[in-house]
């Protein structure tokens, strides 16, 4: 039985007790070797040494993500298309509650800006994730939304990107990413955990990294690190 009670408390486990490097650890024990994202995907807020900071005393929410994958397939065009920025309108439509909007596949422009930013919120979407490019930086910073990227670029996608698909099997790098997979990024990357297995990769990660905090009391204490590992088996 799951160590939660429905999809909104994993989620804010995950947010308030895992991190990457724990759950791609335990990725490699079960076989899966292959699922972080290239490491030029990166959180929004933190590629802006100037990233305003939210205000009053509203939670940062820019800097972590748990959520499912609303996959979408684009690709470059040269030149305005019949059906400008293609299928775009409708993935954003049809996003869900606890989804992430995952995109790849074009890199002639930005695939995400402030607008697109504020549909998905108000859709329930939790995140985006783009091989790609992201513009309107200070608007979709003020959102205070976790939007990852490659970089951010203003070169508008109007007539050079075309999203052809979406709920679609897409790649990443070295990821195969189904539609529905779990999505969890962080500072340190964005893994990509299968669907069918993400119910065991989480409760062993939550063990982990409960182990993790009494290695590091012990090492605290005096015992050093090949000790500790043979006592836990962590490091």
């Amino acid at each position: 039985m799951a160590m939660w009670k429905n999809d909104e408390e994993m989620f804010q486990l995950m947010k308030e007790k895992l991190y990457t490097p724990v759950v791609g650890d335990i990725l490699d024990q079960m076989g899966y070797s292959h699922q972080f994202l290239p490491a030029e995907i990166r959180p929004l807020a933190a590629m802006v040494p100037t990233a305003p900071f939210v205000h009053g005393d509203e939670p940062d929410n820019r800097l972590k993500m748990a959520g499912f994958a609303c996959t979408v397939l684009e690709n470059d065009v040269y030149g305005q298309p019949e059906k400008p920025f293609g299928y775009l309108t409708e993935a954003l439509d049809q996003l869900k509650p606890n989804e992430i909007y995952v995109a790849t596949g074009a890199h002639n422009s930005a695939l995400w800006g402030e607008l697109l930013t504020t549909t998905a919120k108000v859709r329930g979407a939790v995140g985006a994730v783009l091989d790609g490019y992201t513009r309107d930086t200070p608007q979709v910073l003020g959102i205070n939304w976790p939007v990852f990227a490659r970089a951010c670029w203003a070169q508008d996608s109007s007539i050079r990107t075309y999203v052809c698909d979406f709920r679609c099997t897409i790649e990443i790098g070295q990821v195969t990413i189904h539609d529905g997979d779990l999505v969890f990024g962080d500072v340190d990357g964005v893994l990509i955990i299968p669907k069918e297995v993400y119910v065991e990769v989480l409760e062993k990660a939550l063990e982990k990294a409960a182990g993790e905090k009494k290695v590091r009391k012990a090492i605290e204490d005096g015992m050093s690190a090949t000790e500790a590992f043979a006592t836990f088996g962590i490091l």
